[in-house]
């Protein structure tokens, strides 16, 4: 009897210090009551209930550190700091929440000059012949639920110069993943952007920076728990996993030389800023349904709109109305969604399309586009 009373209690006692490496309370030099996790996660704790998480509300959480000459531009969608020296956004930072991941309104494949610039951003020009894709930085397939903040995804200055094989490859894989994270944890901050550094490259008239690194950097600051994760990517294609090129928060502020949601208070800033668990996010992606699939038909057709130069639109429209985004307000006579003045117009007449296909040949198709480019070589 007392032997089985002592194995009772010795199986008492490892349970709960199980428990206790599992999950840890502690408190901040402010005095905020937080559990710790043996995964390197932590929420707040209150003190009536160990494990119940508050999480404040922190306005514009996801903006980097700024000084008082940096003058921040808001969109519908997504804020940003441009830079002028290198034509292109130091930083683009938005909250991407699950229902946002719900896709109401197709890509409008627009892009046009930022009227929120006051210096006047990139243009067709300078991107036309230079062999890189308008690489989006707030992706067009996070901005689906609104047709204004889709719209405004195709401003330049949510543009950058990437390589065609990144921008299409491991770079859309990782917008993906996001995506799959703000379903996964109901909303996550996102801040992403250029690695700007002296003596870039530079394409265009205006001189864009051709940066040689992107950052990412996420953070999920709701309960359950609160975790951050950052990446840094050469502008190369790759078909390594995406896991291998996750860093702390803290790696990409040095490398960057920006200072990540420094609204955070600095005890918790720090402890998610230096903690990199893997394991805490899945790493499965899933795909938000498309609302925007129902008023689509099954195969495609020619739009049967007509351009300003009277003839007959070439692009091809799943919408059952038959008109693509550019004359779908011919159909009822009504307008579509409103664009800056500064939008270029179409050629008048088609020219053949200045892109390179994969061979390293010319690309054959005739386009009307400003740029000299067919939808194919026109960028992201």
């Amino acid at each position: 009897m007392v032997m089985r009373k002592l194995i009772l209690l010795l199986i008492v006692l490892f349970s709960t210090t199980s428990n206790l490496i599992a999950q840890q309370r502690a408190t901040t030099e402010n005095g905020r009551k937080i559990i710790l996790n043996d995964n390197g996660t932590w929420t707040y704790a209150d003190s009536s209930s160990f494990g119940k998480a508050v999480v404040p509300n922190i306005s514009n959480i996801e903006f980097p550190k700024i000084n008082s000459k940096d003058v921040v531009i808001s969109h519908t969608g997504f804020s940003l700091l441009y830079n002028e020296e290198h034509e292109q956004a130091a930083w683009v930072a938005y909250e991407l929440t699950e229902q946002e991941t719900h896709k109401l309104f197709e890509r409008t494949d627009k892009f046009i000059v930022d009227p929120s610039v006051k210096t006047s951003s990139a243009n067709d020009n300078d991107y036309a012949g230079s062999g890189y894709d308008r690489g989006h930085l707030a992706p067009a397939s996070d901005m689906g639920w609104s047709a204004k903040s889709m719209a405004e995804s195709f401003y330049y200055s949510n543009m950058s110069p990437q390589a065609a094989s990144f921008n299409r490859g491991i770079w859309k894989r990782l917008e993906e993943q996001v995506r799959s994270w703000a379903i996964d944890n109901e909303a996550v901050y996102v801040v992403t952007g250029p690695v700007l550094t002296p003596g870039l490259p530079a394409i265009g008239s205006n001189k864009v920076s051709v940066p040689n690194y992107y950052y990412k950097v996420i953070l999920d600051y709701r309960a359950p728990s609160i975790k951050g994760i950052g990446f840094i990517m050469a502008n190369s294609g790759s078909t390594d996993l995406l896991h291998t090129y996750a860093v702390s928060i803290d790696s990409v502020e040095k490398f960057t030389g920006l200072d990540f949601f420094p609204s955070i208070p600095d005890e918790e800033e720090a402890q998610i800023e230096r903690t990199l668990c893997q394991e805490c996010w899945s790493w499965d992606v899933k795909k938000a349904t498309s609302e925007s699939t129902t008023n689509k038909a099954s195969t495609s057709v020619q739009c049967s709109g007509t351009t300003k130069a009277g003839a007959r639109c070439k692009n091809k429209t799943l919408n059952e109305s038959g008109y693509c985004h550019l004359h779908g307000d011919q159909k009822s006579g009504g307008s579509t969604i409103d664009q800056p003045s500064s939008a270029p117009a179409q050629r008048s007449t088609s020219v053949q399309c200045s892109g390179t296909t994969k061979a390293g040949t010319r690309c054959k198709h005739m386009t009307y586009n400003p740029n000299g480019r067919c939808h194919q070589h026109g960028g992201n």
